[in-house]
């Protein structure tokens, strides 16, 4: 991965290698800032010389893909076309935590309301008189336009970015190429049915739905087949092998699967699973982009059907990372093979000091103490327990106890009861979990 570079006055430089960061370590010309992301910053240098880096991002509702590329445009001197060729610097994968912001909010009204009925019968709903303001958003969709933003600034603080692009609108990209085009000619050209495919791939998580062969090329089916009455409604397709769809035919799928009534049900009830997540983008994406113009870095925007059309063009895997690289247009692309920095939203605390069980009574208390000996929840530290049960090197994020007998969340899992004498902390908590992901190409996923 690609290791930020800071200067004696901690503005950005260029990222360097691994193996350069080392060196500059191990000589005493840098010390460490961060662990995630690595950054280091460097303590005989003042300003330096840099290329323009460009921050790509594919927002998403569960997961924004964020990419940090290069672009190199060189010009052909036969043909005179500007080729644009993308170097891929550094990969993150932002997980927001909407879907349980969503939840406690759901759990606090309830538990409110249920207050004030037995208390306050009689007084009239206090709802009736407020009013949301102009571009009011939900709290759990405003987490993931903060969150994503906050990323911005924070890559902008450790890099040197020049501009932004966002996947956000749809592109006339056939009319740019063909200025006559009109009427049905639209429907047939290179990114016909991209959005509807991308969608469904997604929402039948890239399998065959009537035998859930994966890894086979798939086609779009019908469910109430169109000889039957069926429309080409999102809701009435789904993916199918070859032998499958042949199978199947123009019979309806009730006769299709009458010997297989657990499957007929989990397909009925997932083609009607509802737009939650795609609801979640489109109510996001127009304040992220108005928010990314206010940073003052030139901003562009691409659709989702050109990021997919560059991905298959060029043989890119399928990962959020990725298809943040894939966004706007692109020719060449050159290092995505790299590993990803995931980047997980937790939460800093709790305001609850009681434990409840499943009924709702007390089973146990929370100290008000938010550091113990030095180390609260969510720092990432290194423990090295000499002796014991758990000897050895553990390295996580830790959760700790009054008794100062500590939690680790490490990558093989929780370890628990290590004592606070053996805790280092190597970075303090700030909301978020970090673990680094290798991107595996298509043939290695496999055999995986």
């Amino acid at each position: 991965m690609a290791v930020f570079v800071l200067d004696k006055k901690k503005h950005p430089l260029m990222p360097c290698s691994e193996k350069r960061a080392r060196l500059l370590l191990e000589r005493g010309r840098a010390v460490v800032v961060r662990l995630h992301p690595f950054t280091i910053r460097l303590k005989d240098r003042l300003g330096g010389e840099t290329q323009p880096l460009r921050l790509q991002l594919d927002p998403g509702s569960r997961t924004t893909g964020i990419a940090l590329v290069r672009e190199d445009e060189t010009l052909d001197p036969d043909t005179g076309e500007v080729r644009r060729e993308a170097h891929v610097v550094w990969l993150g994968e932002l997980t927001h935590r909407g879907a349980q912001i969503r939840d406690r909010l759901a759990s606090r009204r309830a538990s409110r309301r249920r207050r004030r009925t037995q208390n306050l019968r009689h007084r009239a709903p206090r709802f009736l008189n407020r009013t949301k303001p102009q571009g009011w958003l939900a709290p759990s969709l405003r987490h993931r336009l903060d969150t994503t933003l906050s990323w911005v600034a924070r890559l902008q603080r450790l890099a040197p970015i020049t501009s932004l692009h966002q996947e956000l609108v749809r592109f006339d990209t056939q009319a740019m190429q063909n200025p006559e085009i009109s009427g049905i000619d639209y429907q047939q050209g290179e990114l016909a049915g991209y959005e509807v495919r991308e969608y469904l791939l997604e929402k039948w998580h890239r399998t065959c739905a009537y035998c859930g062969a994966q890894g086979v090329p798939l086609q779009i089916e019908h469910i109430q087949p169109k000889s039957r009455g069926g429309s080409n409604r999102v809701s009435n397709l789904t993916l199918a092998c070859a032998p499958c769809n042949e199978r199947k035919g123009s019979q309806p799928i009730e006769h299709f699967l009458k010997d297989k009534p657990t499957v007929l049900h989990r397909i009925q009830a997932q083609a009607k699973t509802p737009l939650r997540d795609a609801a979640a983008v489109n109510a996001t994406r127009w304040a992220l982009f108005e928010r990314l113009k206010a940073t003052g870095l030139p901003v562009a925007s691409s659709s989702g059907a050109q990021t997919k059309y560059n991905r298959q063009r060029l043989g890119i895997p399928k990962t959020h990372a990725l298809d943040a690289v894939c966004v706007g247009p692109l020719e060449a692309l050159h290092g995505w093979n790299r590993p990803t920095l995931a980047i997980k939203a937790t939460w800093r605390g709790s305001y609850q000091r009681t434990r409840l069980d499943r009924f709702g009574f007390p089973r146990g208390y929370l100290t008000r103490r938010k550091r113990i000996h030095g180390v609260q929840t969510g720092d990432r530290v290194v423990a090295e327990v000499p002796s014991g049960k758990h000897a050895g090197n553990h390295v996580g994020r830790v959760a700790v106890r009054k008794t100062g007998s500590f939690n680790i969340q490490t990558a093989r899992g929780v370890v628990q009861g290590i004592s606070h004498r053996h805790c280092r902390v190597v970075q303090r908590a700030d909301g978020y979990g970090y673990a680094i992901h290798p991107t595996l190409t298509e043939e290695a996923r496999r055999v995986a």
